[in-house]
């Protein structure tokens, strides 16, 4: 079921909240301040049905110059708006600023609702909704009806309800599979109860006793309970206007303007990449430096603007630009905000955000400008390949570059799918990195074993865990076997077991060491399974002969752990007697295995332990099963 938000707009007094108490039986002015002057100060919410039996949540923002910030948090999640216009005045200044800040803040569906049209005469009412129509031109309602209503006698309101009814179905369908993200706009208390907040859920879905974080603060809070239009529910869905009730957060920790969201959903940032546009018919040009506010969600910010593609943006005209935050932000890539003046207030611009967590730019940086291109109208494949260009180092997942670009979560893996197909990206369990990064890794790995080579000539390789300490830490055991066997793959190293050497290196004795090797080949031969001994057995204290056969270790002699080494035709007989017997019996005890092979408990215990660390086994209790 689609979930509505209707919206008004329009200049002070021009019948905004009589309209919506025309329409619902409800009256938003709730302050009595708001009564007593007979404007909108705060947000009004209220909610009604239409004939089809959907539930519109409606929303009604101030229209007074001085509460725009109200106007611009009401604005936050609406799907529809209806401007208001008093037939007895017309197209009022506030009406102007209200259609700009709802162009820049993409909304697509509205209509143009002209009240009071009973206290006028009909020619007056036509000269009115011609200015209407000459001055929505170029703008999102250049070609929206215009439905003619008084709000006292109720003319024109159902013909209004069933006009909303029609519009509601060109509404497309909000993301429920995404992270779930709410713009807070506004927080109170209830006595027996404690904290709550309020705003339009604009993705994602949430459930009582889901785990949430404020952000920016990164508070972690819990649901009691949810309510939608004043009724309980166990789940909200994107679209919907709810009032959550959280607990772990007092009241006086958050405000309007923060975010709540899913865990690790949103990351913290004092910068933004945007495509901005500047209002035509303002007298106001954008230059470097220029301090100002920014609108986005139900949060105000101060900046700096920084053009990166031009010296100024003129009136009319649109360019890149980095704004340089005085607080921190979360927000998403396509997110979209206005931006005022700093003094005297004056909505002049607004816009998208192309990256919701850039590096510092300089300005006119040739590489960063068609970055910032192919961020903005490229194909999904091209933003998420350029994002991993930038971002691979820290090994995003798919809910990393879901945070990043808004995409659903199976149209990212779609696009990931194609990059991983044209051998742009490489892929590491459920982390992903660009091509140019798997390069990196590689230098890195084949730096690590060059050097390793020649201060250990007699050694076959670097053991695995060693070589992960040096390359990346970050990543999982399992995780560098996917990247070393891509390596392997592709013939650029060699793998013995848990040894890693360069794909050509091998290693060379002289005579001396030659009959070590053999020496020791035969001591170990002769041991078989009744024996297995330490490296200090078979080597004594003869420092050479260790050298030598540390070098003949993962080749012809295993190493299997606490110092304990075997043949290795032993070890891998030992090996195949153990999985023959598990294949057909399912399990083995290690007496069982002891008649096996006709050893000690020791000597089996030793050996046993060998295969649990290298996953051929696993221990249940006092029996083992393959991996």
């Amino acid at each position: 079921m689609k979930h509505i938000i209707v919206g008004t707009a329009g200049h002070i007094d021009h019948g905004k909240t009589t309209l919506i108490k025309a329409l619902t039986g409800r009256e938003t002015d709730t302050l009595d301040e708001e009564k007593k002057r007979g404007i909108s100060i705060n947000l009004g919410f209220t909610f009604f049905d239409l004939p089809s039996g959907k539930r519109v949540g409606i929303v009604d923002v101030p229209g007074h110059e001085k509460f725009i910030k109200n106007m611009l948090a009401g604005a936050s999640g609406l799907d529809m708006v209806m401007l208001v216009v008093a037939a007895d005045e017309g197209v009022m200044p506030q009406t102007v600023e209200h259609i700009d800040i709802l162009s820049f803040l993409n909304i697509k569906n509205g209509l143009i609702v002209l009240t009071k049209s009973d206290m006028v005469e009909e020619e007056f009412r036509e000269l009115v909704k011609e200015d209407i129509k000459e001055r929505m031109k170029g703008t999102f309602l250049e070609d929206a009806e215009i439905l003619e209503v008084d709000s006292v006698s109720k003319r024109g309101i159902p013909e209004l309800i069933q006009k909303l009814d029609d519009m509601s179905e060109q509404i497309e369908e909000k993301n429920e599979n995404s992270p779930a993200r709410l713009n807070i706009d506004r927080v109170f208390t209830i006595k027996g109860h404690g904290t709550v907040v309020t705003g339009t859920l604009l993705e994602g879905k949430i459930s009582v006793d889901d785990d949430l974080v404020v952000y920016p603060e990164n508070l972690k809070a819990k649901i009691r309970s949810i309510q939608v239009h004043g009724e309980d529910e166990n789940t909200a869905y994107a679209g919907q206007r709810t009032a959550i009730n959280i607990s772990n957060v007092k009241k006086d920790e958050i405000g309007r303007g923060d975010v709540l969201a899913a865990p690790d959903s949103l990351e913290e940032s004092m910068m933004l990449d945007v495509k901005m546009n500047i209002i035509k018919h303002v007298d106001r040009t954008l230059k470097h430096w220029d301090r100002l506010r920014l609108y986005h969600g139900t949060r105000e910010i101060l900046c700096r603007a920084v053009p990166l593609d031009k010296e100024e943006i003129a009136p009319g005209e649109n360019g890149f630009v980095q704004l340089r935050l005085e607080e921190s932000i979360v927000s998403k890539k396509g997110d979209t905000f206005v931006v005022r003046s700093y003094s005297p207030m004056a909505t002049i611009g607004g816009g998208v955000i192309i990256d919701a967590s850039p590096k510092k730019h300089k300005r006119f940086d040739e590489d960063v400008i068609e970055a910032l291109k192919v961020k903005e109208k490229g194909e999904l494949h091209d933003i998420l390949e350029e994002y991993l260009k930038h971002n691979s180092k820290n090994y995003p997942t798919v809910k990393d570059m879901m945070s990043y670009s808004g995409a659903h979560e199976e149209d990212i893996r779609k696009a990931l799918d194609k990059l991983s197909e044209d051998g742009k990206i490489f892929v590491i369990g459920n982390m992903y990195i660009h091509t140019n990064h798997y390069k990196k890794l590689f230098e890195k790995v084949n730096e690590l074993l060059a050097d390793y080579h020649k201060h250990n000539r007699l050694k076959p390789g670097i053991l695995k865990e060693e070589l992960k300490s040096k390359v990346e830490s970050k990543f999982k055991p399992k995780e560098f076997d996917i990247v070393l066997a891509a390596f392997e793959g592709d013939g650029l190293i060699k793998i013995a077991g848990n040894i890693v050497s360069l794909k050509d290196f091998e290693v060379v004795f002289n005579e001396k060491q030659k009959e070590n090797r053999n020496r020791m080949q035969k001591m170990l031969k002769k041991c078989g399974f009744e024996s297995v001994p330490t490296i200090e057995e078979i080597t004594g204290k003869d420092v050479r002969a260790k050298e030598v056969l540390d070098a003949m270790i993962g080749d012809s002699v295993a190493m299997l752990g606490d110092g304990y080494i075997m043949d290795m035709e032993t070890y891998d007989k030992a090996k195949k007697m153990l999985v023959d017997y598990i294949n057909e019996h399912g399990e083995i005890t290690l007496g069982e295995y002891r008649d096996l092979i006709g050893s000690s408990r020791k000597n089996c215990m030793i050996i046993l332990e060998s295969f649990d660390r290298n996953r051929i086994t696993k221990r249940i209790e006092n029996k083992r099963v393959l991996m």
